[in-house]
């Protein structure tokens, strides 16, 4: 499925399998790169569902000079730092450590990550600083090149080689503090 832009393509020739199989395809890792961002699952299903509206309504156009998952999580991105403006200027912002959508977010994360040893990475992960989570998850959740990863943060190829690096030291320290050997992981 060449990364979603055919199935956008056939969309936007009037074929709405295409949009069926582009929110099946790609619904669960963005909604978690996005809580990335929100630390709220619940905000985070929002505004991935706002995020397909934006394709099923307005019809963005795709350029191609990215792949279709680096610009669909691009306009994620976007409307999660909108979010968090606003709830910013609202008052409202709810520390990650608080939310009570744990429950939901660990049911969606055993759907999307299937053993151990990527929960135990994952839960990890949670604990490190937002922006070496969502590096980590972008390079190796998603797949994304550094390239591609780049694009989505808005930052230099060579910042996020250099994140990736800080990222994954971080990762590992916090592994062992957990009490994981973070060579078999």
């Amino acid at each position: 499925m060449d990364n979603g832009a055919s199935s956008y393509r056939r969309f936007l020739e009037g074929d709405e399998s295409g949009f069926v199989e582009i929110v099946r395809e790609y619904r669960d890792g963005l909604i978690l790169y996005i809580d990335s961002f929100v630390g709220s699952i619940s905000a985070a299903e929002d505004i991935a569902e706002d995020v397909f509206v934006k394709l099923g309504i307005k019809k963005p156009r795709f350029s191609e000079r990215s792949s279709f998952k680096t610009w669909l999580y691009a306009i994620g991105r976007r409307l999660a730092l909108d979010w968090l403006r606003k709830q910013k200027r609202r008052g409202e912002i709810v520390p990650i450590d608080s939310c009570a959508e744990l429950a939901d977010k660990q049911q969606l994360e055993a759907d999307h990550i299937r053993d151990e040893r990527n929960r135990a990475v994952r839960s990890a992960m949670k604990r490190l600083r937002p922006e070496y989570e969502q590096v980590l998850w972008l390079i190796y959740f998603e797949e994304f090149s550094c390239k591609e990863a780049a694009e989505v943060m808005k930052k230099s190829v060579h910042s996020v080689e250099m994140l990736v690096s800080r990222a994954r030291q971080a990762l590992k320290e916090q592994l062992s503090k957990e009490g994981h050997d973070h060579e078999n992981i």
